[in-house]
């Protein structure tokens, strides 16, 4: 599938003979944005631009440079399909200030499009840029200084940076591939496949100055940490979304199952040191989604809640089984997000999104939290072509200085990415 599987022009007329007549506007942000009547929705603009499609990746990476001139993006040619090995996607940023100019970097063959390659600026340094990649029969890792030009890589990928940049956990992307498609890499294979819960796949902690791994934390350790009604027959297991916190002194990860004749995967949440010691069961009871580290020792997260099991947002006390719900009913509303804390806020406010709706609307907002308000950003139709694997999330993240909000949608015919300013509605 191609460029022509998604036509922009057809797209258009399906999506204007099913939504209601007031849910379509043209807006700044092109024809087929949609609003809602009587609210007042913030300008939007694109950043990235056809014939060539444009996303950035995950919602919890950095994404703007220290001084939030440029963004971060992918690059890639087509849509519609799951990655082939030799499928490359190219890596750059877009400066916001000079008419949203593409500025290349580099390229990748280990990617996926959820989370691109993991391309993402290295916190701690001003001009540094990591990202993933496949060298023959190994993914590897870059890091570019964008302004000298100097690029150096490591013979291991990685999945989340630390906060000073030096370090970096990671998992087994030849196993996401197999048990998760569109968060794994295509390309190599899974030597363990067949094995439910190796001892010599996990959590790895890479040393981004030398390239050094360890493993910490396995699969059969996990599986020896007891599980309330136990695993079904046959369960195969593994990691995924790995994040640390705010300090560097805790991470987070989710450790996922499927038997046999499970027709989902059930999830638990585990804190741990960087060494891998102290594991902590965070949240045990198979519900858990999305989630974003508030301080150092909370996580806020859309997951069962601890007592009735329904799903909702709350904020988990790191190391106890301390809990509050937030937003009951109103950051809710939508059900799942990707959220995260707008930085400058004093974690006030929170950034989310949601999941297309029964009319195909992605909808974007901000809570806040003293006021329990719901502040939309905008509501944006999603073909139903983009479903699966390949789906566009919204993936909204904020700037570090809490003023502008990036985020992906294919609501113009192809997936771009866009930039909301913010600085009216959080001062």
């Amino acid at each position: 599938m191609g460029q022509s599987f998604f036509n922009r022009r057809e797209i258009l007329k399906r999506l204007a003979a099913s939504l209601p007549a007031a849910s379509v506007a043209g807006q700044t942000f092109g024809a087929m944005a949609a609003s809602v009547p009587e609210e007042k929705l913030p300008p939007v603009r694109a950043i990235t631009r056809g014939p060539k499609f444009h996303w950035r990746g995950y919602y919890d990476k950095l994404l703007f440079d220290p001084t939030n001139r440029y963004v971060l993006a992918n690059e890639v040619d087509f849509e519609g399909r799951s990655p082939k090995p030799d499928d490359v996607v190219r890596v750059g940023m877009v400066d916001t200030q000079d008419n949203d100019r593409w500025i290349e970097l580099g390229q990748s063959r280990a990617w996926n499009w959820q989370q691109g390659c993991m391309l993402q600026w290295v916190p701690g340094t001003e001009s540094q840029v990591a990202w993933n990649d496949r060298d023959g029969d190994r993914f590897v890792c870059h890091v570019l200084d964008v302004k000298t030009g100097k690029r150096r890589t490591l013979p291991h990928p990685f999945y989340c940076l630390s906060p000073d940049g030096r370090w970096a956990v990671t998992t087994d992307f030849r196993r996401l591939n197999d048990t998760r498609p569109g968060y794994g890499y295509a390309g190599l294979p899974d030597p363990n496949r067949d094995v439910l819960a190796p001892a010599d796949v996990g959590i790895w902690r890479l040393d981004m100055q030398t390239g050094e791994q360890k493993l910490i934390f396995s699969l059969a350790d996990a599986v020896k940490i007891p599980q309330q009604g136990g695993f079904p027959e046959a369960s195969k297991h593994w990691f995924n979304h790995l994040l640390v916190n705010t300090d560097g002194r805790r991470f987070v990860f989710l450790h996922r199952w499927k038997g046999r004749e499970q027709k989902g995967f059930l999830t638990r949440m585990f804190s741990m040191n960087p060494d891998g010691s102290n594991p902590f069961l965070l949240i045990p009871n198979g519900k858990v989604s999305h989630f974003i580290w508030r301080d150092a020792n909370h996580v806020a997260a859309y997951a069962g809640h601890p007592q009735t099991g329904k799903w909702c947002f709350c904020v988990f006390e790191d190391q106890s089984d301390k809990f509050e719900v937030i937003g009951p009913g109103v950051l809710d509303r939508h059900g799942d997000g990707h959220l995260t804390y707008v930085p400058g806020t004093g974690n006030q406010w929170i950034l989310n999104d949601s999941y297309p709706d029964r009319q195909r609307l992605q909808h974007l907002h901000l809570f806040h939290i003293p006021t329990n308000r719901r502040v939309a950003l905008g509501h944006f139709p999603s073909p139903p072509e983009y479903q699966g694997e390949w789906r566009c999330d919204l993936h909204p993240c904020a700037s570090r200085d809490g003023k502008s909000v990036i985020f992906d949608s294919p609501h113009e015919g192809g997936r771009q990415v866009y930039l909301v300013d913010i600085r009216e509605i959080v001062g």
